[in-house]
């Protein structure tokens, strides 16, 4: 699962087939089809001495997203998956659980046509689990596609409307 998400993604090379992403081939335009896709892995890799307001905008800017639409947007953002109270705070002070809310915000932030998500819930509080859950449902219900690699059969179910099942790597 994590293989082909980052062949997805363009961590990795592919070693033969082809796929697209919003009509860009992945191997061919990687760039074009990497610029409609956020990220958001099993290990949050935040910036550490960086508050969370200054991680959540420097995804923004560092994807080009004008700084009046990142504004408000970040607000919406930090206030939906419960990290308001903690804007200032350095990423460093805050729990697996609220790393992994911040990597959700900064990926959203750069508004993203796909979302990646690798194990979002795996090893989180049952707050934080159910958080991220409930935001990547209203998510792909707004429109969002999200693409969600998890081993919890009934997380699948609850969030996707669409399950596909690769065993032994097919």
């Amino acid at each position: 699962k994590t293989t082909t998400v980052r062949m997805l993604t363009g961590v990795i090379d592919p070693t033969e087939g082809t796929a697209t992403i919003q009509g860009y081939d992945i191997r061919k335009e990687p760039l074009l089809s990497r610029a409609h896709i956020a990220v958001v892995p099993e290990e949050a890799n935040v910036y550490l001495d960086l508050s969370v307001w200054q991680n959540i905008t420097l995804m923004a800017e560092l994807h080009g997203v004008p700084r009046h639409q990142y504004l408000k947007e970040a607000e919406c953002l930090i206030n939906a998956l419960g990290l308001a109270d903690r804007k200032k705070l350095k990423a460093r002070t805050l729990s697996k659980g609220l790393r992994q809310r911040l990597m959700l915000c900064a990926a959203l932030v750069t508004g993203p046509e796909v979302l990646f998500l690798d194990e979002p819930t795996s090893g989180l509080d049952v707050q934080s689990a159910g958080l991220i859950r409930q935001t990547v449902r209203d998510l792909n219900r707004s429109g969002l596609t999200v693409f969600l690699t998890t081993h919890n059969m009934s997380e699948a179910g609850e969030m996707c409307s669409r399950v596909a099942i690769i065993d032994k790597g097919c």
